[in-house]
C-alpha cells in the first residue's frame, strides 16, 4: 500500500479527530494543565497553563483537518511554534534533556486518547481504532515539532552567542585623541575579520580617528587568509581617511609571512603596540619623554 493510499484511508479518521479536538478542547486543556510539561512551565497561574493547552489543542485540530497528520511543517503548527519553543526552552533551562522533554510531550497523548475512546460506544471498534491511530500519529508529530523547535532555537542561540563573542573579543579602544586600536587575540576567521572591520570603521567615524592600530600580538598564527583580511581592513581604514598601523608582528609570524610570500610592503608596521602608539602621537606633534629616575623620586 502506498503512502498516498494510507493517507486516503486515514483522512476520514483525521477529520473525526479534528472535530473531537475542537469539541473537547476545554476538557483537554484542563487535563494538560496538570501534566508535567505545562505544570512546570506555567507556575504563576493554572489559567495560563489551561490557555496554553487550548492553543495547542486548537493547533492540533487545524492540522488534523488538513489530513497532514505526520507533517511537522503543516500550517496548523505555525500558530503554536513560538509557544512550544518557549515551553521547551523553559524545561531545558531546568536541566531537562531532549529525551526527558520528548517523554513529557509523549505523556500528553494518554489523557487525549482516553477522552477520544470515550466518544465511541465500543472503544475498540474498527472506527475507534482508526481514530486512535490517527491521534497517535498526530501526537507523535507534535513531539517532533517540539524537538525541532528546540533544536532551531538552540542553533539560533548559539549563533547569537557566537556573534556576541566576536564583538566582545574584538573591542576598539580609544588610546588618544584621533587614535584608536584593536587588540586582536585568538584566531582570525572570515566572520570575526568582518566584525573587526565593521567595529574599526565605526570607531573611526565616531572618534574622528586619523590613526588606527591593529595589534596582532595575541594572534597565534598568520596565514594567507589572515593576511588578506588584514590588508582589506587596512584598505578600508584608508578609505575612511585613517592611517592604519599593524603592530605586534612576532619573529615567528614574520618568518611565516616571508615564507608564504605575502607582500605587506604597503602596510605600515611596528614591533609593538607601544611603538605604534608612539608613531601615531609623533605624527600628531605629541612628544613622549622618558621620566628620569631623579624626577620620579622627587614626586
Amino acid at each position: 500500500m502506498s503512502v498516498s493510499d494510507e493517507n486516503a484511508e486515514r483522512e476520514p479518521a483525521a477529520q473525526q479527530v479534528s472535530a473531537f479536538l475542537e469539541r473537547r478542547r476545554e476538557q483537554i486543556a484542563q487535563r494538560w494543565a496538570d501534566a508535567m510539561l505545562f505544570r512546570t512551565v506555567f507556575t504563576v497561574s493554572r489559567d495560563e497553563a489551561v490557555e496554553a493547552g487550548r492553543s495547542v489543542a486548537a493547533a492540533l485540530a487545524a492540522v488534523a483537518a488538513t489530513g497532514r497528520l505526520d507533517d511537522i511543517r503543516a500550517p496548523g503548527f505555525a500558530a503554536v511554534r513560538d509557544q512550544l519553543g518557549r515551553m521547551a526552552a523553559a524545561r531545558v533551562r531546568r536541566g531537562i534533556g531532549a529525551d526527558g522533554l520528548a517523554d513529557e510531550v509523549a505523556a500528553l497523548r494518554e489523557p487525549v486518547t482516553d477522552q477520544l475512546r470515550g466518544e465511541f460506544p465500543d472503544p475498540y471498534a474498527p472506527e475507534a481504532q482508526e481514530c486512535v491511530l490517527a491521534l497517535t500519529v498526530l501526537m507523535g508529530t507534535l513531539r517532533l515539532v517540539v524537538l525541532d523547535t528546540t533544536v532551531s532555537a538552540g542553533e539560533e542561540l548559539i549563533a547569537r552567542q557566537r556573534e556576541q563573542l566576536h564583538e566582545v573579543a574584538t573591542p576598539v579602544i580609544k588610546l588618544w585623541e584621533s587614535t584608536v586600536a584593536v587588540p586582536l587575540i585568538g584566531t582570525l576567521d572570515s566572520a570575526r575579520s568582518q566584525v573587526v572591520m565593521e567595529n574599526l570603521l565605526d570607531a573611526i567615524v565616531a572618534e574622528r580617528a586619523r590613526y588606527a592600530i591593529l595589534d596582532i600580538t595575541g594572534v597565534p598564527t598568520v596565514d594567507t587568509l589572515v593576511a588578506q583580511h588584514l590588508m582589506k581592513t587596512v584598505a578600508a581604514a584608508r578609505l575612511m581617511g585613517a592611517e592604519c598601523i599593524v603592530s605586534g608582528i612576532r619573529p615567528a609570524i614574520a618568518q611565516t609571512i616571508v615564507h608564504l610570500g605575502i607582500d605587506l610592503g604597503t602596510v605600515l608596521t611596528r614591533a609593538s603596540l607601544a611603538d605604534a602608539l608612539a608613531y601615531a602621537l609623533s605624527r600628531q606633534g605629541v612628544e613622549i619623554a622618558p621620566v628620569r629616575m631623579a624626577d620620579a623620586g622627587a614626586r
